[in-house]
């Protein structure tokens, strides 16, 4: 399991070379593919392989391709990514409605419950106290859409002053680090063979990762703190916000990384949609980096 996030901002090429990623550009780097988790090619100006992007899809490394604003537009996404893929698509078809709004109460009570902690932190108590009323009062299934309610209050009570200051600058944070998260559950949830379009609540036809969608949920308010930190004139907040990844989490008990734990959560989530019932399990987010040699930045330099 890889733990770099490697983000490529300048003119060079990448390419496979016995197990590693070569970049050539003014000088020959390479980085051991077994370390990577996360690619973000960043630059437009970046000449790829297919080789390397064939190597790439096998091992399963996330990779993440950014438009001419720098803002995440694609990702590379294996065919198949379990050898019972077929089995897994049979399975999914057959989740019951039951089982699908039972574990999206589950989500949506995580996800405010971590949006009232948030609020509570930046001194908004009563608001706080009421969106861990409106947690009490979500149903399987949501049907009076607690989600909905809690989000107009979180977002306008920690957003409000400064979106009026920065609302473009926070808004494409927000939009780069949801981005990137997605991307890591996509590539979970092709791992353990299901697919991304068929989601448990969102259903957009024009959407192709409805299910990751779903399972993101919880997570979201990782983002959010992280945003809450950067400032417009940071050069690094791409890198920042693409670090998130690398956060110390505990899952079942042991420290980890988010990462990690995203893909033993994919598995608890989808392993309790497939029996119809059953404990889900939310990581426990620390909100500090694992480490520093985490982040691998290609910009002419290392």
């Amino acid at each position: 399991m890889g733990f770099r996030t490697v983000i490529v901002r300048s003119r060079v090429k990448l390419e496979l070379r016995l197990n590693y990623l070569v970049v050539r550009g003014e000088i020959e780097q390479k980085i051991y593919l077994d370390e990577i988790a996360t690619l973000i090619v960043e630059s437009t100006a970046v000449a790829l392989t297919a080789a390397l992007l064939a190597e790439l899809a096998r091992r399963k490394i996330n990779v993440v391709f950014c438009d001419d604003k720098h803002n995440p537009c694609a990702e590379l996404t294996p065919f198949y990514g379990a050898h019972n893929t077929p089995k897994r698509y049979k399975e999914q078809i057959a989740w019951t409605r039951q089982a699908k709004d039972y574990v999206w109460g589950e989500l949506i009570r995580a996800k405010i419950a971590g949006q009232a902690a948030v609020l509570e932190e930046l001194g908004f108590a009563a608001e706080g106290a009421l969106l861990r009323r409106y947690r009490a009062e979500v149903q399987a299934g949501d049907p009076a859409n607690r989600e909905g309610h809690a989000a107009k209050v979180y977002f306008n009570r920690w957003l409000g002053e400064r979106s009026r200051r920065q609302g473009g600058f926070v808004n494409a944070c927000l939009n780069y680090g949801y981005a990137v998260l997605l991307s890591t559950f996509n590539r979970e949830v092709v791992a353990s063979g299901y697919l991304t379009q068929l989601g448990m609540r969102h259903d957009n036809d024009c959407n192709a990762f409805n299910l990751s969608c779903d399972l993101v949920e919880p997570f979201r308010v990782v983002v959010d703190r992280r945003v809450m930190t950067l400032k417009a004139e940071q050069g690094d907040f791409r890198s920042r916000l693409a670090d998130v990844i690398n956060l110390k989490a505990e899952w079942e008990g042991r420290q980890t990384t988010l990462d990690v734990a995203i893909r033993g959560y994919v598995r608890n989530v989808t392993e309790v949609l497939r029996e119809g019932g059953g404990a889900i399990g939310i990581p426990i987010v620390a909100h500090d980096k694992i480490g520093e040699l985490s982040l691998y930045e290609i910009d002419g330099t290392v």
